[in-house]
């Protein structure tokens, strides 16, 4: 089963590893970083393996089924 969860940004752009963060779809930054670089994340239907990729209001993160809608 999938989740889609709307995330507002206080600040943007924010760095991806800490949105996984934030979000709480993994424990540590460190594991977010880990998860990204293996290639585990996408971002706008792309794998992402850029840890500070900076995502902006109308992206979409795709992490382990859950997919988040970024908005402002």
């Amino acid at each position: 089963m999938s989740d889609n969860i709307t995330v507002k940004l206080n600040t943007s752009p924010t760095e991806l590893h800490k949105i996984l963060k934030f979000e709480g779809l993994v424990a540590s930054g460190g594991e977010a970083k880990q998860v990204i670089d293996n290639g585990l994340v996408s971002v706008n239907g792309e794998v992402e393996t850029r840890k500070r990729k900076k995502i902006v209001a109308g992206d979409s993160i795709v992490f382990n089924e859950t997919t988040l809608e970024i908005t402002e």
